[in-house]
């Protein structure tokens, strides 16, 4: 039951003062405007691969930890997940090096341990998390709001 998901992205002119958009297949975002200026300099600039990279963890993972969650006979009433991807210059150049995820949940009948537990489960187990895995450094603050 494979599914597949596509987007198309256009760039024209050299990295520095050139520019780009992304459509997604789904429709749900077209003609998103990319500049190294928004990636790389000034995030309020417009948004970024790593952006998008952050975008789906944080979905990714609030839609694990629910799965978690209610396996464990305790679907939450709500999960705020925010994920923030650095993207940095390093030795090998420039590169996404952590993405850390936040998440707060109103989870009737588990307690903060339990909650840690199920969150760290979600972090090594969502498809996106594992994409990421050996690449990029993920951090995990978890508690109960």
């Amino acid at each position: 039951m494979a599914t597949e998901h596509t987007a198309h992205a256009s760039w024209h002119g050299d990295l520095i003062s050139g520019s780009g958009s992304f459509s997604l297949g789904s429709g749900a975002a077209t003609d998103v405007g990319l500049t190294w200026r928004a990636r790389a300099e000034d995030a309020s600039a417009g948004t970024s691969p790593e952006e998008l990279i952050a975008g789906a963890l944080a979905s990714c993972f609030s839609m694990a930890l629910s799965h978690g969650l209610a396996q464990g006979g305790h679907a939450p009433a709500r999960l705020d997940t925010e994920a923030t991807a650095t993207f940095d210059r390093t030795d090998e150049g420039f590169r996404m090096t952590r993405v850390a995820v936040r998440v707060r949940g109103d989870v009737p009948g588990v307690d903060e341990s339990g909650f840690r537990e199920a969150a760290e489960g979600a972090k090594v187990n969502c498809p996106v998390s594992k994409a990421l895995e050996g690449n990029v450094e993920i951090t995990l603050d978890a508690s109960l709001a």
